[in-house]
């Protein structure tokens, strides 16, 4: 995976998982995921994985730039 690839995806895994976050814990109002731990759950999934996505981990190697 393309190190641009896997920064924008990671953005929107960090967005989206941020905003089911808030909406699991009842920032968010007015969705069907307002106040449900469910979606607190899978937010903070998102974010995980979204951090991760941004670490670079060694052995990870990127083909050169042409």
């Amino acid at each position: 995976m393309s190190r641009k690839l896997a920064v924008g995806l990671a953005v929107v895994l960090i967005l989206v998982g941020g905003i089911w976050t808030a909406q699991g814990l009842g920032y968010l109002k007015g969705s069907f995921m307002t106040g449900q731990q469910l979606w607190t759950t899978i937010g903070l999934l998102c974010v995980g994985a979204g951090v991760l996505l941004l670490i670079p981990w060694p052995g990870r190697r990127t083909p050169p730039e042409r």
